[in-house]
Parts: C-alpha cells; sequence; structure tokens
C-alpha cells in the first residue's frame, strides 16, 4: 500500500495530524436492532466538516485492504469465508459454526467484508503514513475481538493487530498498545501475549463480555490489565492514568503508542455500566500523544450515536490542537438533531448542542487502588 511522502518525511508528520475516514461506515449497518445500526464514524466526520477542523491536507480517504494484506494476521481460509459470506448473503451452519460468521453478534449484512476490510486499510494506511513520525486518527478502527479464525463480539477483522503489524514491518520496533474500551482487548492479547517489544495496558469493566482480563491475566509479563467496577468514574480514569499507564508506557520507551479509544466507557452507552464523561477520553489522549514518535488513535466500540460522535469529535480536536466549543454552531447542531436511535431512551439537549459533558468526578473507591497497587508492584 503505497502512500506519497514528502521528502523524507513520512506524509503524517509533514502534515500534521491526518484522519483517515470512509463514506461506507455511512451506507453501512449492521441491520435490525443489532447495536452497530448506528450511525458513528459518519457523524464524526460531519461533526469536524462542521467545525471546520478538516482543512486542506487533513483529511484521507481509508483503502480498503486486500485479502492478502488481511492474511499478516488472519488465516486465508477465514479471509475467504469472509468474501463468500458477503457475496453469497448467507454462510452455512459449518461455516457458521467454525468461523462465527451469521450469528447474532456478528450477522451477515451486505457489507461485511469490505466494511471491516476497509477499517483494516485505514489502520494500516495509518502506519504506513506514521513510518518517520507523526499522528494518525481512525476512528473506524479499534475492532480488537476480531480472531484469526473467527470473528467475535463485532469484530470481523482485527485491525490494531493488523496495523501493530503493519508498523513492525517498517521497521517501527518497541509499540506500547493502550485499551480504554469498556470490553477487554481479547484479540489483541491473543497477538502480543509474551511479547517483549510489545506493552499491552487495558482498563476495562470487570464481569463483562468478554469475561478475560483478569487482574491476574499477565499474557507472559507485558500485558497489564485493570478490571474496573461499574460507576467508574473521571477520578477513577485519572487515577489509572497517573498511576498505570503514563509509568508503564514511559518506561517502556515506545517508538509508537497504539490508543483503542472505544466511547462505551461513557456513562450514556447502553452496553457498559461505567460512568465517565468523554473528558476522561480526551484526557488520556492528550497524556499519551508526546510519549513517542508515532501515535496511532483508534476508535472502538460505543452504541449511543450521540455520546460515541461527541466523544471521538473532541478526541479528534484533541489531537488537531482545535478547541472546543462551548456551544455548537448550528451546522454542527444539526448534524446531531439529525441522528436517531432505535433505543427508547430520550436524547438530552446538551446531546445536541455540546460537545464536552460536564465532568462526572467521584472518589476513587478503595478496590481500584488496590488493583493499581498490585499492578504497580508487577
Amino acid at each position: 500500500m503505497a502512500v506519497q511522502r514528502q521528502g523524507e518525511k513520512g506524509w503524517a508528520e509533514t502534515a500534521g495530524p491526518v484522519f483517515i475516514g470512509s463514506e461506507i461506515y455511512r451506507r453501512s449497518s449492521y441491520g435490525g436492532a443489532h447495536p452497530l445500526r448506528v450511525p458513528r464514524v459518519s457523524t464524526v466526520i460531519d461533526l469536524a466538516r462542521a467545525l471546520g477542523w478538516l482543512g486542506p491536507g487533513r483529511y484521507r480517504t481509508s483503502p480498503r485492504a486486500k485479502p492478502a494484506a488481511l492474511t499478516l494476521w488472519h488465516s486465508p481460509d477465514y479471509i475467504a469465508a469472509l468474501q463468500a459470506a458477503e457475496a453469497a448473503g448467507a454462510v452455512s451452519a459449518a461455516v457458521r459454526d467454525r468461523h462465527g460468521l451469521g450469528t447474532v453478534s456478528n450477522p451477515v449484512f451486505p457489507q461485511m467484508f469490505r466494511r471491516p476490510a476497509t477499517s483494516a486499510g485505514g489502520v494500516m494506511l495509518a502506519a504506513e503514513l506514521l513510518r518517520h513520525g507523526g499522528v494518525a486518527y481512525v476512528p473506524g478502527g479499534g475492532t480488537h475481538h476480531g480472531l484469526p479464525d473467527r470473528a467475535n463480539g463485532f469484530c470481523y477483522l482485527n485491525d490494531p493487530v493488523l496495523g501493530m503489524l503493519a508498523l513492525r514491518r517498517l521497521g517501527v520496533g518497541r509499540i506500547a498498545y493502550v485499551d480504554i474500551d469498556a470490553h477487554h482487548c481479547d484479540g489483541v492479547e491473543q497477538a502480543f501475549a509474551g511479547d517483549a517489544e510489545t506493552l499491552l495496558i487495558s482498563v476495562h469493566e470487570e464481569r463483562r463480555w468478554p469475561f478475560t482480563g483478569a487482574l491476574e491475566e499477565d499474557g507472559g509479563g507485558n500485558c497489564f490489565n485493570l478490571p474496573v467496577p461499574r460507576g467508574f468514574n473521571d477520578s477513577e480514569m485519572r487515577a489509572a492514568l497517573e498511576g498505570l499507564i503514563l509509568p508503564r508506557v514511559s518506561a517502556f520507551r515506545p517508538d509508537a503508542v497504539v490508543l483503542q479509544c472505544g466511547a462505551d466507557a461513557v456513562e450514556e452507552d447502553p452496553l457498559s455500566r461505567l460512568a465517565l464523561s468523554n473528558n476522561a477520553h480526551r484526557a488520556v489522549v492528550a497524556a499519551l500523544r508526546d510519549l513517542a514518535p508515532r501515535f496511532l488513535v483508534l476508535g472502538g466500540g460505543g452504541y449511543n450515536p450521540w455520546s460515541v460522535g461527541r466523544c471521538w469529535a473532541g478526541v479528534w480536536a484533541t489531537l488537531a490542537g482545535e478547541e472546543l466549543p462551548e456551544w455548537l454552531p448550528a451546522e454542527a447542531e444539526t448534524v446531531l438533531r439529525g441522528l436517531g436511535w432505535h433505543r427508547r431512551r430520550a436524547p438530552e439537549e446538551a446531546w445536541f448542542t455540546t460537545l464536552a459533558d460536564p465532568p462526572r468526578e467521584g472518589p476513587v473507591r478503595p478496590e481500584i487502588r488496590q488493583r493499581l497497587a498490585a499492578l504497580a508492584a508487577r
């Protein structure tokens, strides 16, 4: 996947942070009442454009990764089955059992290969753009549950793994992967557990699917899992940032930091019971940005269209050096008022008029302190 470069520097370094997106997210849906029927990446793109945050040189259209590129981690048989399922619009019982396709979580839909292949292509393009340094944002990425031979947890491919392996092929050695999605990054851990050149840190809700990522689960020494209780608040995320994420990443001295910035830990999300504001996500982004010469930020979970769009637009503002307005201008407000949701909860007025949530501070509970201390002692 060749990219245009200027002189000896990578494109992202020369032109500043780059946003990689695609219109395929606007034109595709997992269908029915699936949690991922909601518009997410298209909302972020529309908000960023309405706010004037996607000026010349900042936006790149994601390519679709070719099947051969996807076999960097996924099995050829699985990639072939995924393509065949899209073409046929159906799967056999044998394919469903072997590859996890055609299930309630991972349904057959018209773009079931093209959409995840576009996400993977965007993340792998970002790796190339970051060859010599820079910052790239791929909100369509972050599908951290995908397995080599199976779809898993709404994830048909694992673009974080593919992006990290692409960075390795480009000569980037030490990679720190940080995941703040409400769900544990089981696929990424499977790929890199025990790899001394990779640091994995995951902050996720305890007793939540996929029920991996226990505090004691160290992946052979390079994995630091912090399961957190329901109600996890901004103060507790700050404690995790200062007591776990920043010390470990700084000591690791990575050549690249990859952040999976799932928005499902925000309080309004229907698939978790955590209580963060989107300020916590922006704080993690800002704190990690200068810890390595390469910074790749991905999306991930998030199933309330307003909370995802507002959170991820704010993430892009942080990366691009833009200031969040106190009140959204009319064009941006129109984007948010135009969203719909199949759930019955009525949207709050602030979801239409602002990007930043009110802070959701609170006590740092003893179990959080104890778990941080246990990880610090390793």
